[in-house]
């Protein structure tokens, strides 16, 4: 008689909106944009990730690019499953009939039963056996170092790509939490909208992307300014391609409204914070994880209208998905997880 033996592979995944992060064996194996290239007529993947992204905005009729993930969930589902497989091959090579994969996936604090299914179902599609969710600014916390079973108050402030988490966390759970669809998607589309209204200058996605971290900025006037920078697009007037170079100032004009919203989080959630809790916060003060805490000036910006000291964590784009890999690690004790016989 033969017996087979099953490899379990653990991966922990940060399913972001812009980008997805994979871990396993305690090592960033992809970071790559959550992205996807198919063929129109015949369905078929062609390229996922950076390959992709490169595609993206630039593709003929016979292609085409898909970004599954919208606001931080899976608003494209056969997309999204063709994309983190094509990502859990780069990471995991593995022979399919004897591979007990096992999961950890980041989700929104604000994502409905129905969204958690979909996740569920996109894990199953791949494979994995066992399969857990964790809420990101829970991952955030856990990723910055910080003791999520203490009784002590932490507020974590995640910017992701779709969607900000804001959350106050202690003894293992999320006390109170805002989440707003208002992130670094967002901070693109103004920064698009800007140039179209305030230089005649039409952009697309990536350019965009680009302003924002060369020249993105929350307040108007910073210590140390970045140089300008020179951006490329279509003369609405013309129709003929057309260079201006752009200063940080503009951009913080740009994005104030976005930034305005995401502050009145924050005081939402300070406001709806049991009064003991808030004395922990007082002394500790508010960490900033996310691509969006990459923001020049953004932690100023939070400091003064809250009063209150804000920490940029150390790495706060892999905060998430390092957070997400101590979960996986210590999925048997850690009760905040999530798994299917939850939802």
């Amino acid at each position: 008689m033969r017996i087979f033996n099953f490899f379990t592979q653990d991966i922990a995944i940060d399913l972001g909106t812009a980008n997805t992060l994979i871990i396993q064996d305690g090592k960033i194996v992809v970071d790559e944009p959550s992205i996807i290239a198919i063929n129109r007529r015949t369905g078929e993947t062609i390229a996922v990730g950076t390959k992709a992204m490169q595609m993206h905005e630039k593709t003929h009729e016979n292609i085409k690019t898909i970004r599954p993930l919208k606001d931080g969930v899976i608003a494209d589902f056969q997309a999204a499953e063709s994309m983190i497989e094509g990502l859990i091959n780069m990471a995991v090579k593995r022979k399919k009939f004897f591979t007990h994969l096992k999961m950890v996936i980041c989700i929104p604090s604000g994502i409905t039963e129905v969204e958690k299914r979909a996740v569920f179902d996109s894990a199953d599609h791949v494979d994995s056996k066992e399969t857990y969710l964790i809420h990101e600014p829970m991952a955030a916390a856990l990723g910055i170092g910080l003791d999520v079973e203490e009784p002590i108050g932490n507020m974590i402030i995640d910017i992701g790509g779709g969607t900000t988490e804001i959350a106050v966390i202690a003894l293992s759970g999320i006390v109170c939490d805002q989440s707003i669809r208002t992130a670094g998607d967002e901070f693109t589309a103004d920064i698009m909208n800007f140039m179209k209204r305030q230089h005649n200058i039409l952009i697309g996605e990536r350019t965009a992307e680009q302003i924002k971290i060369h020249v993105g900025s929350a307040l108007s006037e910073l210590e140390n300014p970045p140089e300008e920078f020179a951006v490329n697009g279509r003369d609405l007037m013309t129709g003929i391609p057309k260079q201006i170079t752009i200063g940080y100032a503009e951009i913080a004009h740009a994005l104030d409204k976005s930034i305005s919203k995401i502050e009145d989080a924050i005081l939402k959630a300070l406001e709806t914070t049991p009064p003991e809790l808030a004395s922990d916060i007082y002394k500790t003060g508010l960490y900033l994880t996310g691509g969006g805490a990459l923001l020049r000036g953004l932690d100023k910006r939070i400091a003064q209208k809250t009063k209150l000291p804000v920490h940029i964590a150390e790495d706060p784009l892999r905060a998430v998905v390092r957070g997400t890999g101590i979960a996986l690690q210590n999925s048997h004790k850690f009760t905040f997880l999530i798994d299917r016989k939850s939802v």
